[in-house]
């Protein structure tokens, strides 16, 4: 339950050391500067002190960040390399990184080369896009003899263009011919929407003829631009998008040729943020002529590096506590086997700071719950190989490593109640004996088997069930008690504790049951008396005092919740079942094998990953709302310090 205590800082220096001190700080990672922009506004400063920074020097820097970001896309688009599956940050030293980013101005230049050939690519990318949009156009009209360029001669019009599908072309011919018999009618060709026609008619007769086809939703067809016949355009444009391709093809190679760049464009992207950041951050500080000031939090065992890098730039500073009731930004600090469910935690809210971090009280809930839910040694097996080898190989750090460590305890766990159960891929394995081996293969469970003894697991899920929520109430009543609210620890959880333990004792009957009667009197009588303490007037306390006993229904109903590890584990161990029975059908001959091997490798890995996320969201449930319930108050802010937050590279100082 450890939340870091965090320290206010202020600090007071000269604005000519400020660069050293913020670049020191940055690389010291541990103080959070916090925004002054209230004081602005504040008479008692507002006269002396001006905002810092330089919101165009950071716009430049988001802009360049931008550019090597659309480089570093493009190269990774068009590197050959095979790439991990996950990838992970290069470790550099300090100096490392210094020395690799000394010649920036070949690096731009190489930027700069980059991004014209993107704009070379963009700019062909929109040339075929239109020039394909064009021979899409002309198609219908490959058949089309007449060059597009004429409309009429001395003698003639020529009326080339569309007609919905939905018309009868024969009526149309049959009205035209009603007209004149001086015209010729060509279908060029159709399409599900339209005909694309062409009528040929004498210029005296134009206005008659078109009339007639407007009757029939003629829509004209300009071919100003074109010269010769559609089939000749579509030629040269083909011809022009071979040309396209070719200029692509030798774009993408020099871009492909450039990935030998991608690392050393990396490193200054990463040099790029931070000095970005290290500007962006300035706006959060007041200035003088000749001074600057600044406010913020750093963690208690870090004070000393703090004050020692401080007194180097000769700052006056003062480091305190807290006031009382005030908020301060969350870090959170669990030992190597809890930290990894601090993910868990976040996916939820931080703890305010005025709260206790629960992720230690959780660890032990969480990762049983999910493995009686998830209950088989072969899933739990999949996990803890899986999630062993990615964190193994790809170094896999924040909070999908975090997650990844947390899997890996649950698979353990899945372990533990597969071999409690007899699950090994549910009854598989036997089942492949049998197929494979002709072999009846019987696995005991060292506990039971929840399909044979339901009501036991159920039982005994209420049972872990009750257990939680009481230390989700004993939590809170640590926390009344930690600040001073004793006799509150006795109202709203000592009795409560009797309430709910005292029934519990009257159903296990036999000696618990003279105690169970008592503690439960206790109980009730204590909330009667208890629970209306903020009211006013006697019949008032009274009565709120009685209904707060209504609240053991809100507790039945927590429990009942537990309910879900049983179902859980019934669903997996059901679907691993029938997923045996499918794969058996065929026997034990040379296709009942090919069957069994195809129903256990896809059944069993849909089945695999549909319940391990049912697991985890439930396991998590039971947490979020029956057990934080009980005692957690979210809302704490992440502690935010000032540091090289890199994406491509970690940077290491050097060892002594």
């Amino acid at each position: 339950m450890a939340i870091v205590k965090m320290n206010k800082i202020n600090i007071i220096g000269l604005n000519n050391k400020k660069p050293f001190l913020i670049k020191d700080l940055m690389d010291l990672g541990v103080v959070e500067i916090s925004s002054l922009d209230e004081k602005l506004t504040d008479p008692e400063w507002i006269d002396y002190v001006k905002k810092d920074g330089n919101e165009i020097e950071v716009l430049n820097y988001d802009v360049q960040i931008s550019k090597i970001s659309e480089v570093l896309e493009s190269l990774d688009k068009y590197n050959t390399e095979k790439k991990p599956l996950f990838s992970s940050k290069k470790t550099v030293t300090t100096n490392e990184f210094s020395e690799k980013i000394l010649d920036t101005r070949r690096i731009k230049a190489n930027v700069s080369e980059i991004l014209e050939l993107n704009k070379v690519l963009n700019t062909l990318s929109s040339e075929k896009n239109k020039i394909e949009g064009v021979i899409s156009s002309l198609m219908p009209w490959a058949g089309y003899n007449i060059p597009l360029e004429v409309s009429e001669t001395r003698y003639t019009r020529i009326f080339a263009g569309t007609i919905p599908s939905i018309m009868d072309l024969e009526k149309l011919k049959g009205h035209l011919e009603e007209k004149t018999d001086s015209f010729y009618f060509q279908v060029i060709g159709s399409d599900k929407d339209q005909y694309y026609i062409s009528t040929i008619c004498l210029a005296k007769e134009k206005e008659d003829i078109h009339e007639i086809l407007k009757q029939y939703g003629f829509n004209n067809v300009s071919f100003k631009e074109f010269e010769g016949t559609a089939a000749e355009n579509i030629a040269k444009y083909e011809k022009q998008l071979e040309e396209i391709s070719e200029r692509r093809n030798k774009t993408e190679e020099s871009i492909r040729s450039a990935t030998i760049y991608e690392e050393e464009i990396q490193l200054y992207y990463d040099h790029l943020v931070i000095e970005r950041d290290k500007n962006s951050i300035l706006s959060n500080l007041l200035i003088t002529d000749t001074s600057f000031y600044i406010e913020g939090w750093t963690p208690e065992p870090t004070k000393e590096k703090v004050e020692e890098v401080l007194n180097k730039y000769q700052c006056w500073f003062e480091i305190s506590q807290p006031e009382e009731d005030e908020e301060y930004p969350i870090l959170l600090q669990n030992n190597s086997m809890v930290e990894p469910l601090e993910a868990v935690t976040e996916l939820y809210s931080l703890p305010s700071s005025s709260n206790i971090d629960p992720t230690s009280s959780m660890w032990f809930f969480f990762i049983l719950f999910f493995g009686m839910m998830f209950g088989d040694v072969g899933y739990g097996l999949m996990l803890v190989v899986s999630t062993s080898i990615l964190l193994k190989k790809y170094h896999i750090e924040g909070t999908f490593g975090k997650m990844l460590k947390t899997l890996f305890y649950a698979g353990v766990s899945t372990m533990f109640w597969g071999l409690m159960f007899g699950s090994w891929f549910g009854d598989g394995i036997a089942a492949a004996a049998n197929v494979f081996l002709k072999a009846d293969l019987v696995i005991k469970p060292l506990w039971l088997n929840p399909m044979d003894d339901p009501m036991v697991v159920l039982i005994v899920s209420f049972a872990l069930g009750l257990i939680h929520l009481l230390v989700g109430l004993a939590i809170n009543g640590y926390m009344l008690i930690r600040d001073g609210k004793i006799l509150d620890a006795v109202f709203d959880v000592g009795f409560w504790y009797l309430f709910i333990i005292g029934p519990v004792l009257l159903l296990l009957g036999g000696n618990f049951a003279e105690t169970g009667k008592y503690l439960t009197i206790i109980g009730m009588v204590g909330l009667v008396l208890t629970q209306g303490r903020e009211k006013k007037g006697i019949i008032s306390k009274l009565i709120s005092g009685i209904l707060s006993l209504y609240g053991i229904t809100g507790y039945l109903s927590d429990v009942l919740s537990y309910s879900r590890l049983l179902a859980l584990g019934l669903a997996t161990g059901v679907v691993s079942s029938v997923l045996s029975i499918i794969g058996s059908m065929g026997g034990s001959t040379f296709l009942g094998m090919i069957l069994f091997t195809v129903v256990f490798v896809f059944g069993h890995s849909f089945n695999f990953a549909i319940n391990a996320l049912g697991s985890f969201v439930h396991s998590a449930r039971l947490q979020y709302v029956e057990f934080f319930g009980k005692f957690y108050e979210g809302g704490g802010e992440p502690f935010n310090p000032l540091m090289k937050k890199t994406k491509y590279t970690k940077i290491i100082k050097e060892e002594n």
